[in-house]
């Protein structure tokens, strides 16, 4: 081909992109480039055109013929298009006096909106005045410079707010189907920003127009890169190392079967609690939350209060756990309890479970306590951890029967990739941990940041399907760990009542995994003393709040509250970290120490064990 024929195409290419983005101008101070006078920026438009269209064709001759990869499968059009036309029939938005009601606040903003610009029938009283509606997703000053972004999302906003109040006025229908009704509309909402596309995003637009498309060739890059992996990238992948700079606590691994890694931590001080502590983190993550870096490390702050540290590191699935139920995670614990106990030779233990594992400690302490046993355990702390699941948040919208049966289709050789479960919490928090970061990798195509929480945010791990599917029915749909002998382990039918051991339970004021009324729903089942703490933020921040950072606080209430309600209404408030509460509570319950030396210290004189601490498992995909 003639090469002054790949010039003009280039051209053309050039300008059409140039023409596209002019009517969005965001200011008059990003001048439109003139591509005829220009000839390098005509070129760079031009190369950039070029290589976007190149990328999109290698991926798509790359992925001929290959498996559906995980992200497409998540993006089933006809599965979002069957959940929307439903959607949209079970709220009012059709109806003639919704309409009309729209129609009219619509034009009481625009007359708003339009006249603080001096435009329309409200140019009159045109001031400076702020924008009716704030959304930080919106704070940039480009979407108020110009009426038409500022219209924009102003309307957006609007329609917002009318469509979540539609939702959560829906009548005619049980509990759980208008919960998942409120829930969806805040997905479709969620989604539907005009932040979310080049063309209605003022920032996008202006950033194109400086590189010359270069950010959209970036982000086309990021995008491509995530749809190969399955799974949308938060932080810099090359940022963070197990063992490096992530998860460095001094450690053994002391114990290993093939369902989990036991870690024991090395002293740091001279002498140590007589009674060790057992931390079982949930299986659905990776145990790292607790020992990020070390100013953020539960696991080393626990470590120098004087505690013998030992965590369970779980394996991630593979072929080889299709068999593996929630017996198997139960009896797991209670071996861990076991050998921890013989390995220092104590009669008893504290314990720690967060989340997922935190509703199977429970299942482990009724257990015992039906076998005589329960004073192998001295206490038991629950991390923001549910066993009445009536009212157990955000997640209940993905649990019914189609969204089960949706989900064994996703199973392969017998687990389910994590990369479902990931994008499953990531639609919970749509905008902060979707949206937020389709417009700044994609479409502006920043660079990567280094977060050690995002890091392990993205660290997937995949769940045993048959462990998974009865979890989801049991316990979610079912309810059925709180109703007296429904469910069994081992054999042994389980009864939350027996329970005696004392608890100290956390919940987050904000967290919409655990909400705090699901896990304040633990202590009436109790027969032992318990404590019940509400720290600040949510499912993640409310668990790991060193005392250092100085952040959030949390509330206690010695009383005798018998619902949430009255427990706030009387709890009294302390600033910051909640860590120190739990230790003095550790100390009350035993404050006795001893040297700490023998196996105290793991990999000592004498003392085999496996490998240094985080381990092998921590690491497997």
């Amino acid at each position: 081909m003639d090469a002054g024929v790949i010039e003009d195409l280039m051209r053309q290419q050039g300008e059409a992109m140039q023409s596209l983005f002019a009517p969005f101008l965001p200011t008059a101070s990003t001048p439109l480039p003139n591509l005829a006078s220009d000839p390098a920026a005509m070129q760079h438009w031009a190369m950039s055109a070029a290589k976007l269209q190149k990328m999109w064709l290698d991926f798509g001759a790359e992925q001929a013929g290959q498996v559906e990869p995980v992200m497409a499968r998540m993006a089933d059009p006809a599965r979002w298009t069957g959940m929307f036309s439903e959607w949209y029939a079970a709220l009012p938005i059709s109806q003639t006096e919704t309409q009309a009601k729209l129609w009219e606040d619509g034009l009481e903003l625009w007359t708003k909106v339009l006249g603080r610009y001096g435009i329309g029938p409200g140019a009159a009283k045109a001031e400076d005045t702020p924008l009716p509606r704030k959304d930080r997703r919106f704070a940039d000053p480009r979407w108020a410079d110009q009426p038409w972004f500022a219209l924009l999302h102003q309307t957006y906003l609007l329609l917002s707010e009318k469509l979540t109040a539609m939702a959560a006025d829906v009548k005619g229908l049980p509990p759980e189907r208008q919960h998942q009704v409120q829930f969806f509309t805040k997905m479709v909402v969620d989604a539907l920003s005009p932040a979310n596309f080049p063309m209605t995003n003022p920032i996008v637009i202006e950033r194109t127009l400086e590189t010359h498309g270069e950010n959209l060739v970036k982000g086309a890059e990021h995008l491509l890169a995530d749809m190969r992996k399955g799974q949308l990238t938060h932080t810099d992948p090359e940022a963070f190392e197990l063992g490096r700079n992530i998860a460095v606590t001094p450690g053994k691994v002391v114990h290993e079967t093939p369902l989990y890694q036991l870690i024991q931590y090395s002293p740091a001080t001279p002498d140590v609690l007589a009674v060790p502590l057992l931390i079982f983190p949930p299986w659905i993550n990776r145990f790292y939350i607790l020992d990020l870096n070390p100013k953020k490390s539960f696991i080393r702050w626990a470590v120098e209060q004087g505690l013998t540290v030992f965590v369970v590191s779980w394996k991630s699935a593979d072929a080889s756990m299709a068999d593996v139920v929630w017996d198997d995670y139960v009896l797991a614990q209670v071996e861990a309890i076991d050998v921890v106990r013989e390995r220092l030779d104590v009669p008893q233990i504290h314990t720690i479970g967060y989340c997922v594992a935190g509703t199977t400690l429970a299942a482990t302490l009724a257990l015992l306590a039906r076998r005589g046993e329960a004073d192998k355990v001295r206490s038991a702390t629950f991390f923001t951890a549910q066993v009445d699941f009536e009212k157990a948040g955000d997640l209940k919208s993905f649990i019914d029967d189609s969204q089960i049966k949706l989900l064994e289709s996703f199973v392969t050789d017998g687990y389910l990739d994590g990369r479902y479960m990931a994008a499953t919490f990531n639609l919970l928090r749509g905008t902060d941990l979707i949206w937020n970061y389709v417009v700044s990798n994609y479409l502006l195509g920043e660079d990567y940041p280094a977060f050690d929480l995002l890091h392990w945010n993205g660290d997937t791990t995949n769940l045993p399907a048959k462990w998974h599917k009865a979890y989801l029915e049991d316990l979610y749909r079912d309810n059925r760990l709180v109703m007296p002998d429904s469910l069994a382990i081992d054999g042994t039918p389980i009864d939350l009542r027996l329970i005696e051991t004392p608890c100290y339970i956390q919940a987050g004021r904000e967290d919409h995994i655990a909400p705090p009324e699901s896990v304040w729903k633990l202590t009436r089942l109790l027969s032992g003393p318990w404590r019940f703490l509400l720290a600040g933020s949510g499912h993640i921040a409310g668990v790991v709040n060193p005392p250092d950072a100085g952040k959030y606080q949390y509330w206690r209430n010695d009383g005798a509250a018998t619902t949430l309600a009255e427990f706030i209404s009387g709890a009294r408030e302390t600033k910051g970290s909640w860590w120190p509460d739990w230790i003095e509570w550790i100390r009350e319950s035993d404050a006795a120490t001893v040297p700490a030396k023998g196996k105290r210290v793991p990999g000592g004189r004498g003392d085999a064990v496996i490998e240094d601490a985080p381990g092998r498992y921590v690491k497997t995909r």
